[in-house]
């Protein structure tokens, strides 16, 4: 059991989060929001029990994972998991929870977000030193967290006591984004340098270019739910200048990213568990859409993340029956390490 099987919790809370999120959200969004959130939940509580029991009974294998530049940052995965289903039983479990969605949205933030500033930390601390192995976009995942707790902090800010407490919140998950987003220009920079000198990666590594696009949709969805969280006109005006001009990178990116992942797949790009990086990349882009189109009260840019998210769950359902399969196949189902493949194993986001 691997860290990167966590990417599956990711692609599929996204779609539970951004359902939950739609303004305008009828029965069958919200139903959506539900199933997904249920099956992000329970996905997240089968992949933990095994991870636990994978550094217990095989301690230097995780420890070697740890220390691994392929597989270390997939632990940012574990981060990012716990906060998106943290974010989804806030929204979407409410409904089946009560009261008690808050308190476990809560918890699941703090939880994940402590996980994700120890990934930060680790891997901001590898990029100061020499490094012999090839930049990749998978290390983006160990220093993005923090975007994603501030993302998912907004909305606990209106459960907080006003004044100091929400005060205090805003001014934690700001700091959360600045954090992220600073790291994640410097690797991007490192890894673009990479690709320009070297040309794109080989066909079954090129689902890890949809990562950056994550960090892209993410951020936009982060500082415009943090201006609507906090009541002041000029952090909502920052966070639509910012989204409407980083969300227009964010269109010709993803338009390039098609394109490229057209072509591998006319040269045979085949299944591999990293197909789970073209899910939760193309879910923070519909957040992002959907956050950036309420805080512009757009109809149309509330459509795009609308239409995003229609292509996610097609994508989710591909990817999703890929994987069963891909499972079924590995020693009776057993989600294990398949060393044959392992440059498609550091493609999952």
């Amino acid at each position: 059991m691997t860290p990167n099987w966590f990417a599956a919790v990711m692609g599929t809370g996204i779609v539970a989060v951004v359902a939950a999120a739609f303004p305008a959200g009828g029965p069958v969004a919200r139903t959506a929001a539900e199933i997904f959130w249920l099956i992000a939940a329970t996905l997240l509580v089968v992949l933990t029990t095994a991870l636990v029991r994978h550094w217990i009974r095989r301690r230097d294998d995780a420890l070697a994972d740890a220390r691994s530049h392929t597989m270390f940052p997939f632990y940012g995965a574990v981060s990012m998991a716990v906060l998106t289903v943290g974010a989804g039983t806030g929204s979407a479990g409410r409904a089946l929870l009560g009261g008690v969605a808050v308190t476990a949205s809560a918890t699941l933030w703090t939880i994940g977000t402590v996980v994700g500033l120890v990934t930060y930390v680790v891997m901001a601390r590898r990029l100061t030193r020499p490094h012999q192995v090839t930049p990749v976009p998978s290390w983006l995942m160990p220093v993005v967290p923090p975007m994603v707790s501030a993302a998912t902090g907004a909305a606990l800010v209106k459960h907080l006591p006003e004044g100091a407490p929400q005060i205090a919140m805003l001014a934690l998950c700001y700091t959360l984004f600045a954090l992220a987003l600073s790291a994640a220009l410097t690797v991007a920079v490192v890894v673009g340098r990479h690709l320009l000198s070297n040309g794109l990666p080989d066909t079954p590594l090129v689902p890890t270019l949809w990562i950056p696009l994550g960090v892209i949709g993410q951020s936009v969805a982060a500082i415009n739910l943090l201006g609507g969280a906090s009541g002041h006109a000029w952090l909502h005006s920052v966070g639509v200048v910012y989204g409407t001009t980083v969300g227009a990178l964010g269109v010709l990116a993803l338009v390039t990213l098609v394109t490229v992942t057209a072509r591998a797949f006319r040269r045979g790009l085949g299944f591999t568990p990293g197909w789970w990086s073209f899910t939760f990349p193309v879910g923070t882009c519909a957040l992002g859409a959907n956050s950036l189109g309420v805080a512009l009260d757009s109809v149309v840019i509330v459509g795009a993340g609308v239409t995003l998210w229609c292509a996610l769950v097609l994508i989710w359902i591909t990817v999703a029956v890929r994987t069963l399969r891909h499972a079924a196949g590995q020693r009776g189902g057993r989600l294990v390490r398949d060393d044959s493949a392992a440059h498609a194993l550091s493609a999952v986001r």
